[in-house]
């Protein structure tokens, strides 16, 4: 895995609003454990808790901070489904395995909404979601999406608005029309990260920050993990490294997930806080929103009334002044408004979008390729895990059965493909 090891969180708006200011031990010893898991974001943490609460013993070992990465620093959003479509699962999987995953996405949502509750974890936490539509033709993709969702799995929280409708709560222009889900949300992705790893600590789960795996060694009946003070035995070992996941570290096991998924660069701007009568011209509802292009944009306010903007895949080296200017093509009455804040990070795609969670040997489980939806996913992937683990892998091999194609070729093919496909996808968003 990546050596993140005495890193410390990069300065966002996040960063600067934490509501829990963690300062975890470096591991040192020699422990034992019924789990180890390697890495403290979402996925890490909430695979850690569920088995906690299960009464398994867990260390959780990090290279750098508590949701040093995309956990800490991403959009917020939380949104049910999976990047591809509801009528591609079907095709691939049949109707009763994509009513699983259906189901299974709701839960994601469920599991936030549980979590928050029963730990008192502070973090803005709020319901409603709107995907909106640039033009008819992706005007018409969300009706696809509604009426799918509705018509094959009964799902009836969402809403077609046209544009007067989105007028009621967007001021913006630029759009056509969209599409609403009252049980998505959005939250700040940090202070939910470090609830879930206080959360963890109270259940007696054992964190150690700057204290990165930088070996995993298969001993039979167990196996050990390697950091460069210290070394944990454990009958189960969770990767939970996503973007960060590093093949040099360990050959056997790494190589194996970074060659399905590709670090996708997402960056997100933060206004000055906004009056309310200017808040009020970007959202009126409380809502978090995205557009429905391949790159898309994404933003929210925060609970501060901060316009938090972001977009997937740039490469312009002024990413702050990049950000700005495509927030003022969707509100340009923000033209004389600070920008605050400006930070990135990458977030770990599949080619075709679809989650990879599975086994590389009896135990050692991963889960990775959120593609967007990890907020959400994350948790749901940590309950699945910690249920295989238990036992009861049912669940586990739904999504085993995924097809998620390899990326061949190496760091260098994968730097490539960015090049090369951010235009070209850029090409499909102008005239699709």
């Amino acid at each position: 895995m990546l050596n993140f090891s005495y890193q410390e969180h990069i300065r966002t708006y996040y960063s600067d609003s934490r509501n829990i200011h963690l300062q975890l031990p470096t591991l040192s010893q020699q422990l034992t454990a019924d789990v180890c898991v390697i890495g403290a974001g979402f996925l890490g943490l909430s695979t850690a808790l569920e088995l906690a609460e299960k009464g398994k013993q867990v260390v959780v070992l990090e290279g750098a901070r508590v949701g040093f990465g995309a956990s800490g620093r991403n959009g917020g959003q939380a949104i049910n489904g999976f990047e591809e479509g509801i009528d591609e699962y079907i095709e691939q999987q049949g109707f009763e395995q994509a009513k699983k995953l259906w189901d299974m996405s709701l839960e994601a949502i469920q599991i936030i909404d549980e979590r928050v509750k029963k730990y008192n974890i502070q973090c803005d936490w709020k319901k409603g979601y709107a995907t909106l539509a640039l033009n008819e033709r992706r005007l018409d993709d969300l009706i696809r999406i509604e009426k799918a969702a509705h018509n094959a799995f009964g799902y009836s929280n969402m809403q077609l608005w046209d544009k007067a409708k989105l007028s009621q709560h967007v001021g913006s222009e630029v759009y056509c029309g969209g599409l609403y889900d009252s049980q998505s949300g959005h939250l700040h992705p940090l202070n939910y990260c470090l609830g879930l790893a206080q959360a963890a600590l109270d259940c007696h789960v054992s964190i150690f920050e700057h204290s990165p795996a930088i070996d995993i060694q298969s001993k039979g009946s167990h196996i050990e993990v390697f950091t460069p003070q210290g070394i944990v035995k454990a009958k189960h070992v969770v990767l939970a490294t996503n973007a960060y996941i590093d093949s040099k570290a360990n050959k056997k096991f790494g190589a194996k997930l970074a060659r399905k998924i590709l670090p996708v660069e997402s960056f997100i701007i933060a206004t000055e806080p906004l009056k309310q009568d200017v808040a009020d011209t970007i959202i009126n509802n409380g809502m978090s929103v995205c557009d429905n292009n391949i790159l898309l944009d994404y933003y929210r306010l925060s609970a501060d009334n901060r316009l938090l903007f972001g977009s997937d895949s740039s490469n312009n080296t002024n990413m702050i002044e990049k950000m700005r200017r495509n927030m003022l093509d969707i509100f340009p009455q923000l033209e004389s408004v600070k920008i605050d804040y400006g930070w990135g990070g990458p977030i770990d795609m599949t080619l075709n979008a679809s989650p990879h969670f599975g086994r590389i040997q009896p135990n050692i489980y991963f889960a990775q390729g959120f593609s967007g939806h990890g907020v959400a996913l994350t948790g749901l992937a940590g309950r699945i895990l910690a249920e295989a683990i238990e036992g009861n892998d049912e669940r586990l091999r739904v999504f085993e059965n995924l097809k998620v194609p390899s990326i061949l070729g190496g760091k260098l093919v994968k730097k490539f493909a960015l090049k090369i496909g951010i235009p070209y996808y850029r090409f499909l968003d102008k005239y699709r």
